[in-house]
This record gives structure tokens, sequence and C-alpha cells, in this order.
């Protein structure tokens, strides 16, 4: 039994929601609407078709090993980058929210630097000044250029992670803070046992659909030369030679992304219906 005139301490518990405001989102409709494309730049290209040429369908099926090899590495940069951006990201956001000045202003202009900056031009920076290779004891390591990729497009994944940290940390009510304090919790213990917990469920919609964002994004790293997908397609329409096959295999690609993402944003909107909070 509760004493007499003990308070209840608030607790902020998830709520499930019957509506979630409507807006443009990722749906089943998009994905018919790219088979269409595909189906019509298929069409159309067949008709381009010399005699004694392969089908364009044909023609797809052969490179597409090729593609599905470019495609994983594609995921893993994905994979990567969001793991190495998660990572310092979560120092960073709880950075920004630091007591010491100096941390938290050095935080928040590291955070909107990199969370501004134009992604292909933080990859090139990251191709361009890192060095080719690095000496260890002697040794000479080559330092690939789908590392520095990476890294590259781990900067902005970063900056985005530490404000849905920053952002879901600031959003608890400050009852939570005064009612640890009250249990005599110093403030790292309040933050990691306390607050944190109660942000995962609140960064964890934002931070899937930062990761569909990122894995659309990898094609980028075809500009400064890495064997993705979108490369690999470079160089199978050159060696078609076959101008008509253009839009059949960027629309072929672009339903490989479709199909890998999409099940993500679906999940992420039943996330947010399902963690949504009501303050």
């Amino acid at each position: 039994m509760k004493p007499a005139g003990a308070s209840v301490l608030p607790v902020l518990l998830p709520m499930r929601v019957q509506g979630v405001a409507r807006s443009l989102r990722l749906s089943g409709g998009h994905g018919f609407a790219l088979v269409a494309v595909f189906v019509l730049a298929c069409s159309v290209a067949q008709a381009q078709t010399r005699p004694g040429e392969p089908s364009i369908l044909e023609t797809i099926w052969k490179w597409t090993p090729l593609l599905a090899r470019g495609f994983v590495f594609n995921l893993a940069i994905s994979f990567l980058a969001m793991a190495i951006g998660t990572l310092a990201g979560l120092f960073l956001g709880y950075a920004q929210i630091s007591l010491l000045p100096a941390v938290a202003k050095t935080a928040k202009f590291v955070t909107h630097f990199f969370r501004n900056a134009p992604w292909l031009v933080l990859l090139f920076y990251c191709m361009f000044l890192l060095p080719f290779q690095v000496t260890l004891f002697g040794a000479t390591i080559p330092i690939p250029d789908w590392t520095k990729a990476t890294l590259g497009l781990a900067l902005p994944v970063m900056a985005n992670v530490s404000e849905i940290v920053r952002g879901a940390i600031q959003s608890i009510p400050t009852t939570q803070w005064e009612a640890a304090a009250s249990l005599a919790f110093n403030r790292r213990q309040t933050m990691w046992m306390i607050i944190f917990p109660q942000c995962i469920k609140r960064m964890l919609p934002p931070w899937m659909n930062l990761y569909s964002i990122l894995t659309m994004a990898t094609v980028l790293a075809s500009i400064v030369g890495v064997n993705e997908m979108m490369t690999l397609t470079q160089r199978a329409l050159s060696a078609e030679n076959r101008p008509g096959l253009l839009l059949a295999f960027y629309s072929y690609v672009l339903l490989w992304f479709f199909v890998y993402c999409y099940p993500i944003a679906r999940w992420t909107v039943r996330l947010e219906a399902r963690y949504a909070v009501n303050e």
C-alpha cells in the first residue's frame, strides 16, 4: 500500500494513438508506379532493339548478378556509416546538453556544421583530404576509396543522430529529472538509468528514417569511384552500348532500393504510432 501523504512520481509511458497525421509517405502505390515505369522503359527499349540483339529482359538478367553484388556493397557502406555515425552521434548529442558551456557550444557547432553541409561535398573532402595510404611501423597500409566514402557518409549521420539524441532528451519532462534528484541520483545516473531508456523509443523511428535516407544516398559514392551498384550499372551500359537501355537499367536499380527501403518505411510508421506520447 502507498504510505499516507506520499505522492506518485510522474513516469512517462508510451501511449498508443488512434490516428496519425497524414503526410506524404512511401506507400505501395509508389511501388506500383515504379513497376509501371520499369515496364514502360523496357517496352520502349525493346521497340528500339535491332534484329539479332538479345531482348531487354535477357540483357538485364545477364547483368543482375553483377548489380546484386554492387547493391550488397551499398548495404555494407550504409551499415558501417550508420554504425559509426550513431556511435559518434550519441556522444555528440549528449555533449550538446552538457553543463559546461565550452563543451555544449562546441558540440552544437559541430552538429550544425555537418548537418547542414552537403553530403556530396563531405564525400569529396574525405576522398581528397584523407591520405591514400598510411605507414605504420614500416608497413604501408592502403586506404581504399570505399572506406573514405563510408567516413564521408558517417559525418552527416553523426550530426543528425546528435540532433535526434538532443531532441529526445530535452523532450523528457523536467519532472523526471526532479524525481531522480529527490532520490539522490546524480546527473550521470539520471541520464543513463532514467532519461536515456525513455529516449530510445522516441529516437527509434527517426533513426530508422535516417537509415533509409542514408541507404539511398550511398549511390553518391559512385561519383568518387566506389564500385557500388550505380557504378556497375554505368559500366554495364557502357559495355552494352545501347542507348535504349538507359531508362530500363536505372528504373531497375530504383526498384531494388525501393524493395529494400519500403519495409523500413512502413515499420517506421508503425513505430511512430506505437510509441507516440501525449505530453
